[in-house]
């Protein structure tokens, strides 16, 4: 079977299983950045606390970046890591508040093309290819294929990449290799299959909706040994 037939394939048999899925509650650009940003290296339920606090405890974007670095720290607590975060937020707003002279909007991405768009992100320190990628498909309908540790495991295991091909070029080949059209809703139901059926440790391929699809070497098919 050829890349094309497979993606194909392997799409439409994740949709019948999962269906059409949706990303959570759709941000603005410069919100998705942020929330991305508190996203890294943390659980789900803890960048939503730390980004719904952050709202609480300031009026608008222009005061995060202007309040003491502290004040921010203390706000994002929760998201881990926060005397990273806190000042890596502070300058990626005062980054997009200099390109614009003062405001602070993302929304001129949208007039670049991908990889100019792509580039201008990443040039935000603590701003990688995932979190980029995640702000032009998600806040930008931009089409991009965000990469996660789940992205990154599955399509090694079915076959949609090459094994050894770098987190960073993987972002790069599977934007070449799978239609735009398809982005959006295969990206997310190959992290919910990372999540539910074929994880790091354990991998449940006899209840995966790819299997037969699937070139993982190292099938666990009996339940009874799962």
């Amino acid at each position: 079977m050829d890349y094309q037939k497979k993606i194909k394939k392997i799409r439409q048999q994740l949709i019948d299983a999962y269906g059409k899925p949706e990303w959570r509650n759709p941000l603005p650009p410069v919100d998705e950045l942020i929330s991305t940003i508190l996203s890294q290296n943390t659980k789900d339920v803890n960048r939503d606390a730390a980004f719904t606090q952050l709202m609480a405890d300031f009026l608008d974007w222009g005061s995060v970046m202007q309040a003491p670095k502290s004040e921010v720290v203390e706000s994002i607590r929760i998201a881990g890591l926060a005397n990273q975060k806190g000042p890596r937020i502070q300058k990626a707003l005062r980054d997009i508040a200099d390109h614009t002279g003062g405001k602070i909007d993302l929304s001129f991405l949208r007039d670049m093309p991908r990889e100019e768009a792509r580039d201008w992100l990443m040039d935000i320190k603590g701003v990688g290819p995932k979190t980029a990628a995640i702000v032009l498909l998600f806040s930008l309908d931009i089409p991009a294929f965000p990469v996660d540790t789940h992205i990154y495991r599955v399509t090694g295991r079915i076959g949609i990449r090459p094994k050894a091909l770098s987190v960073e070029k993987t972002h790069e080949y599977l934007e070449e290799h799978i239609p735009n059209y398809a982005y959006y809703d295969l990206h997310l139901n190959l992290i919910r299959l990372g999540r539910q059926v074929c994880g790091a440790r354990k991998w449940h391929c006899y209840r995966c909706p790819i299997e037969t699809l699937c070139s993982f070497e190292d099938k666990q098919l009996n339940p009874d040994k799962s």
